[in-house]
C-alpha cells in the first residue's frame, strides 16, 4: 500500500477510506478523451489495412496507452480532488484532445501536433508530479526527477521525427517509443543517481487496478460502437445478422475472461504482494496487449459486418484471428504475473486460434467470425469451470500456495 504523507497534504492523497481510493470523476471524465483516441486509431487502421498502417497504428497505440498508463500512476498518488491537480488533469484532457484529433493524419499534416502534444504531456506532467511525491519521501520524488529526466529524450526524438517526415519520422518515433518502454524495464537509470527502488513504486492496489480495467471497457464500448453502427447502416440479411451476433458473442466473451476472474486477483495480487510496484509494471506493459488485441478486433468487425459472405481475405483473416490471439496473450500473461501460471484454457485458445489462420481463407467471413467467438467463449468458459467460485483465492505458484494452506493449519502441539 502506498506510504502517505503524515503531515497535512497540499496535492498527495490522503490514507485511503474503506480500504482503498475510489476512482474520481474527473478521472472518469479524463477517460473520455481516450474514448475519442481509441475510435481514431480504430478507425484509422480499418482505412489503412497494410502493413505499413498497421505498423503506424502500433506505433501512435503505444503513445496513446503511454499517455494514458502514467497519468493513472500518477493520480495514484496525486489527489484528483485537489483544484490544483484538478485543474491539471483538465490541461492533460486538452492535450489529449489534440493528440487524438491529430492521430488520423499523424504521418501527414498533424504529425508537428501528434508530436508536441505527446511529449508536452509527458514531461510537464512529470516534472509536475516531483513536488507531489516531495510530501511521500525523498525516495518518491526522486523516483520522478529519474523519471523525469528519462522523458526528454524521447520529447525530442518524437518532435524531430515530426520535423523531418518521412521515412526519418518512421525510424525517430520507433526509437522514441522504445526509449518510453524502455525506462521503466531498467528502473529509470541515470548516472549519478542510479536507479529507482521498487518499494517507492508503492501504488494503490484496488485504485490502479480499476484504472486500467477501466480502460478495457473503454476499449470494448469501442468494438461495441463499431459493431452497432456498422450493422446498422447494412442490409439485414442472415450473412450480417450471423457477423453481429458473432462480433457481439466475442465482446461479451472477451469481457468475461478479464473481468470474472482476472480482474479481481489482480487487485488481491498486488495487496498480498511484498513488491506492488512490480506487478503494477506488470499491468503497464500487458494491458497494452490487451487493449491492442481489442482494437484490431473491432476492426476486425466492420471487415466482417461489411463483406460477410464469399471468403475471407487476408486483412479479414488477419484482423479477426490476430485481434483474438493478441488479447488471449495478453490476458495470459496478465494472469501469469498476478496468479503464478499461464491458464491452459488461454493456451488452447490460441492453439485453435492458430488453426483458424490456416484454414480461415477457405471459409466465410461471417463464419470465421462465428468460430473465433466460439473460440473465445471456450476459453472463457473452461477457466471458469475449471478454477471454480474461489479462484480468486488461487494466485501465486502453486508452492506458495501449498504452504500458505500448511501455515494456515491448526498446530499438532
Amino acid at each position: 500500500m502506498t506510504d502517505h504523507p503524515i503531515a497535512t497534504t497540499r496535492f498527495a492523497r490522503g490514507p485511503a477510506t474503506h480500504g482503498h481510493h475510489r476512482v474520481t470523476y474527473v478521472e472518469l471524465f479524463f477517460d473520455l478523451v481516450f474514448v475519442f483516441a481509441i475510435t481514431q486509431l480504430s478507425h484509422g487502421l480499418m482505412h489503412h489495412p497494410s502493413w505499413l498502417g498497421l505498423y503506424e497504428t502500433t506505433l501512435m497505440t503505444m503513445a496513446v496507452w503511454w499517455v494514458w498508463i502514467y497519468t493513472s500512476w500518477a493520480t495514484n498518488w496525486a489527489d484528483p480532488d485537489k483544484v490544483p491537480v484538478r485543474l491539471a488533469l483538465f490541461a492533460l484532457m486538452g492535450g489529449g484532445l489534440v493528440l487524438s484529433m491529430a492521430i488520423p493524419k499523424a504521418f501527414e499534416g498533424r504529425a508537428m501536433a501528434f508530436a508536441c502534444a505527446y511529449a508536452g504531456m509527458q514531461v510537464l506532467r512529470s516534472a509536475a508530479m516531483i513536488p507531489v511525491m516531495r510530501e511521500y519521501s525523498a525516495g518518491h520524488e526522486g523516483n520522478f526527477r529519474r523519471l523525469t529526466l528519462w522523458m526528454l529524450p524521447p520529447a525530442a526524438l518524437w518532435i524531430a521525427g515530426a520535423w523531418y517526415g518521412g521515412t526519418a519520422q518512421l525510424v525517430l518515433w520507433t526509437l522514441a517509443v522504445a526509449l518510453d518502454y524502455l525506462a521503466p524495464a531498467i528502473r529509470y537509470y541515470v548516472p549519478g543517481l542510479g536507479h529507482s527502488s521498487v518499494e517507492h513504486w508503492n501504488i494503490e492496489p484496488a485504485h490502479f487496478a480499476e484504472r486500467c480495467a477501466l480502460f478495457v471497457i473503454i476499449a470494448l464500448g469501442e468494438s461495441i460502437l463499431v459493431t452497432g453502427a456498422t450493422f446498422a447502416d447494412l442490409v439485414w440479411t442472415g450473412e450480417t445478422a450471423a457477423a453481429f451476433v458473432a462480433s457481439f458473442a466475442g465482446s461479451v466473451a472477451m469481457w468475461w475472461i478479464y473481468f470474472n476472474i482476472g480482474q479481481e486477483r489482480g487487485v488481491t495480487a498486488m495487496a498480498r504482494s511484498a513488491s506492488v510496484g512490480l506487478i503494477g509494471r506488470a499491468y503497464t506493459y500487458v494491458h497494452l496487449f490487451i487493449v491492442g488485441g481489442i482494437i484490431v478486433t473491432a476492426v476486425a468487425d466492420e471487415f466482417v459486418l461489411k463483406h460477410a459472405g464469399g471468403h475471407a481475405d487476408g486483412k479479414t483473416v488477419a484482423a479477426l484471428v490476430g485481434g483474438a490471439a493478441l488479447y488471449i496473450a495478453g490476458c495470459a500473461q496478465f494472469k501469469r504475473s498476478t496468479a503464478g501460471w499461464y491458464p491452459l484454457s488461454h493456451s488452447v485458445g490460441l492453439g485453435l486460434l492458430a488453426l483458424l489462420g490456416v484454414l480461415g481463407g477457405a471459409l466465410a467471413p461471417w463464419l470465421l467470425s462465428v468460430l473465433v467467438a466460439l473460440v473465445l467463449s471456450t476459453v472463457a468458459i473452461w477457466e471458469r469451470c475449471s478454477l471454480g467460485p474461489d479462484a480468486v483465492s488461487k494466485i501465486g505458484h502453486p508452492r506458495e500456495r501449498e504452504r500458505a494452506r500448511a501455515a494456515q493449519a491448526p498446530s499438532s502441539h
